[in-house]
């Protein structure tokens, strides 16, 4: 399965013919030479046991050129590498070979010249693709550099280009030059190996790659004649040269400019399709896998799970149906044109990424919807932070899932207490209004409703959505349709236009309209108006650091933060290793989401919070009885007399060394496409290298203190950050924290006991808290409003039993009454970002919720 979690095989490695050679084993790195000069210094490169090379790769990033020039190479009158004695059938085939390419002249015109130019640059851009562990089928048209008149210098054109987009992870290509196909040494004078050079620079430099001259070897000598049709002609003796070329891709190149920053517009490097992020939630039975595989693949389910094969990741997914992972799919939409598995030139996502240039990229989570796997499924909601949600709830009754996780029979939960599928559903959907995230609902499995069972799911539905003064549109298709899927149907276009997107228009708000589609992943009916909606769906505006509280509030935000969520292992490439001074083989891939900011190859940032290396740390740990809390909190309204009770026991955050650590960033992906930058909002992958540690304790980014040599462990809920230029001129440092203030607005939260323990969710951090103190705010609830009476039931039909339960729920201020809650991590210190959502849950085996009754809030406070 694709998905910004893993990657391919690895990509062939760039080594050196010249290794395998005879005795050349003998050879050791330091005798290479990083000289881009033409001719290097020949006592220090040439390898005079090596006579010949193998015969050239058919496939690898290894190139064998007899030259590059643009122009008809000389004549020559005696060559001795023509003549060594390599086996007389072998010698005799050279001769004629290289006869017949030197009796071909190639045609003076510059029409010719820029042909010749374009196919060797094409042929160096496809041996720079094979040492790519990943690239596109379907990338555009090639630029080349256009040559300049006949009698002109191609160094004109040696200028570095950007970097062409799809070569980030390149480990380079090898050219050898003046090396037959056959891997014999035929060599060229040195004004032709200039101009081959010169040539294979300009190409490189098209391409935003730089050349390195491996070795140098001369491998015998030439006559040639001054003035052939002369009879007095001079003639010349000089050496014959073959040389190894390095090329490879320039990741630490600053691109774009300030007036691009200071009009918006995107720098290059970065991608600049629109990217809408959707989290797929719902019951394990509500079949949302199977929708997705279908949405993703173009193809109908066979009823036996046909669909959902293609996503699942486990081999105990497979065998039990259910997902306990969080699964992504990238979809792809052009106008009306669906971009996804069924394209014939989309093998990848970034074929996808090609395609959807001038369109929409949509990035769907799939998550767990069984009440064991809760935690994938808040994951989705809470940690990725979704631009919408796709809430599935399976329109046929299924059977009651059972909550267990423990069997001594090897019966699935058959210690567990079941509950049914609706009541699931109906948590799921209550956690949904509760988060405000903007949402569409999924009826699943149609093609098996009884309308009795459909029109009671739908009334409970309708009537939750409007208790939150939300409007249900509901959405129905024209039917069943075709397997292909290449492109959304005009009627469900238009129905998705005129019933949602000028709704949410006119509103302005995306809350205000809930969306209700009646899908099936076997006849295919709704498909087609659940691509127009993930098509059409309006995005956010780009996130910015004081999206959640005013600057004066939350002063020390970083420039750039990214959430991390999964971390990998990937060996790095060359042109990677260039990027820092480490030697480390390979470098920690952290994935996630930008939430705001910018990050680019070759960018300073830090990383943590790290447990603290240092005596103080015991200081962290909470002690078995409840504590009044401690630290320094940010500035608040609501908090001044909190934060002068908990400044006794502060504890400063500078004090406390490793807590973050220098990294260099050395590769980018942003949803598998190779990138050289990051922008606000989008996912994807960052790997890092940790800097050496340094004596002098002043760091020049002022973010981070001296730290100890081992490598730290990288863990789920840590952040990358760029401190802004504000805290490294002021030596501010970032600030985690032990603890935080939070809001709620509802009554349930007096369940909660002092000094209870309950799992908290905070952006991509998972940790259990403490309860330190509860305390009502004065409600501003007016019980003069009431609810609206819109009643009005599609089927004609109300559930006046739930609509007057949930009536009394909001007539006792359910969404009105505020309660303030202090909260102490009882783990690690952790990055909490002021004005984020919080989830807290309580759990308990007999929760008709599936563990999913959780309490929403904000936090109003951070306790350093």
């Amino acid at each position: 399965m694709a998905s910004i979690f893993s990657f391919p095989h690895e990509p062939p490695r760039v080594n050196s013919p010249w290794r395998s050679g005879q005795d050349a084993g003998k050879r050791t790195n330091s005798e290479r030479s990083a000289s881009t000069g033409a001719i290097a210094d020949s006592e220090h490169t040439s390898d005079s046991e090596v006579e010949r090379l193998e015969a050239e790769p058919q496939d690898g990033p290894i190139e064998y050129k007899l030259h590059l020039l643009l122009r008809p190479r000389r004549t020559y009158t005696a060559m001795s590498t023509a003549l060594s004695p390599i086996g007389s059938q072998t010698n005799r085939k050279l001769k004629e070979t290289r006869a017949v390419k030197q009796s071909v002249p190639l045609a003076s015109s510059n029409h010719s010249r820029q042909n010749r130019l374009h196919h060797l640059t094409t042929q160096l851009l496809w041996r720079l693709k094979q040492s790519s562990p990943e690239h596109a089928t379907a990338r555009g048209d090639l630029v080349v550099p256009k040559l300049p008149e006949d009698n002109a210098e191609l160094a004109v054109l040696q200028e570095p280009a950007q970097l062409l987009p799809g070569l980030e992870e390149s480990n380079g290509a090898l050219y050898e030059i003046g090396v037959a196909d056959d891997g014999t040494f035929v060599g060229l004078t040195k004004d032709e190996m200039d101009e081959s050079m010169m040539t294979l620079k300009v190409m490189a430099a098209s391409l935003g790659c730089r050349v390195e001259v491996q070795r140098m070897k001369a491998v015998g000598t030439c006559d040639w004649l001054e003035e052939p049709e002369e009879p007095h002609s001079r003639l010349h003796h000089e050496d014959l040269w073959v040389a190894e070329a390095l090329i490879v891709p320039i990741l630490d190149r600053q691109s774009g400019t300030t007036a691009d920053e200071d009009n918006g517009a995107p720098r290059r490097g970065a991608s600049t399709t629109e990217q809408l992020r959707v989290s797929l939630t719902g019951p394990t039975t509500s079949g949302k896998t199977t929708l997705l595989g279908t949405l993703a693949n173009g193809i109908l389910d066979d009823g036996r799970g046909l669909s959902r094969s293609y996503l699942l990741k486990h081999r105990h997914e497979v065998a039990s149906g259910r997902t306990s992972s969080v699964a992504q799919e990238l979809i792809g939409y052009e106008g009306q044109s669906i971009l996804n598995y069924t394209c014939m030139d989309v093998k990848a996502w970034p074929d996808i990424h090609d395609r959807a240039q001038d369109g929409r990229l949509v990035f769907l989570l799939d998550s767990a919807g069984h009440p064991r796997y809760q935690r994938t499924t808040l994951r989705a909601l809470v940690g990725w932070a979704p631009h919408w949600t796709l809430l599935c709830i399976a329109a046929s009754e299924e059977n009651s899932i059972s909550t267990g996780t423990h069997s001594l029979t090897g019966a699935d939960g058959a210690l567990g207490i079941g509950i049914s599928e609706m009541d699931l559903a109906m948590a799921h959907l209550d956690l949904c209004l509760k988060l405000e995230i903007p949402l569409a609902i999924l009826i699943t499995k149609i093609e098996k409703a009884q309308l009795p069972i459909l029109k009671k799911k739908l009334n409970s539905i309708l009537t939750k959505v409007k208790a939150t003064g939300r409007t249900p549109k509901l959405l129905t298709g024209s039917g069943p349709q075709a397997a292909d899927f290449s492109e959304v149907p005009d009627q469900d276009q238009a129905k998705v236009q005129t019933e949602v997107i000028d709704a949410i228009a006119k509103d302005g708000n995306p809350l205000a309209v809930v969306p209700i589609v009646l899908t099936s992943a076997i006849t295919g009916a709704g498909i087609g108006l659940t691509h127009a909606l993930l098509g059409s769906l309006p995005v956010p505006p780009v996130p910015t650091a004081q999206d959640f509280v005013p600057l004066a509030l939350n002063p020390e935000q970083p420039a750039a933060l990214f959430h991390i969520d999964e971390v990998f292992e990937l060996a790095r490439s060359r042109a990677q290793s260039t990027l820092d001074q480490t030697t480390n083989e390979s470098a920690p891939v952290v994935t996630g989401y930008l939430r705001f900011g910018r990050l680019s190859i070759g960018d300073k940032v830090v990383l943590g919070p790290f447990p603290a290396d240092d005596d103080d740390a015991g200081a962290l740990i909470p002690n078995d009885h409840p504590s009044p809390g401690y630290g320094v909190s940010l500035p608040h309204p609501l908090s001044a007399e909190y934060a002068r009770l908990s400044a006794r026991n502060a504890l400063s955050a500078s004090r406390i060394e490793g807590e973050w650590r220098n990294v260099t960033i050395v590769n980018i992906r942003e949803l598998r496409l190779p990138v050289q930058a990051i922008e606000a909002g989008q996912a994807g992958s960052i790997q890092v290298v940790f800097d050496e540690a340094h004596e002098d304790p002043s760091d020049s980014a002022g973010a981070v203190a001296k730290h100890s040599n081992s490598t730290p462990r990288i863990r789920k809920g840590q952040v990358l950050a760029m401190p802004t230029r504000h805290m490294i001129d002021t030596r501010l440092t970032l600030q985690a924290s032990t603890g935080f203030k939070a809001s709620f607005k509802t009554s349930d939260i007096q369940s909660l006991t002092v000094g209870s323990l309950v799992n908290a969710y905070v952006g991509m951090v998972r940790a259990a808290v403490r309860v330190l103190r509860v305390t009502q705010q004065k409600s501003q609830f007016d019980p003069r409003k009431t609810l609206s009476e819109d009643n009005d039931d599609i089927f004609d039909m109300s559930d006046h039993i739930e609509l007057e339960r949930t009536k009394s729920e909001a007539d006792l201020g359910l969404y009105n009454s505020e309660y303030h809650v202090s909260l102490e991590l009882l783990s690690n210190r952790e990055w909490i970002e002021l004005g984020s959502r919080v989830v807290l849950l309580e759990g308990g085996i007999k929760d008709k919720s599936g563990g999913l009754g959780g309490l929403v809030g904000k936090v109003i406070e951070v306790v350093e």
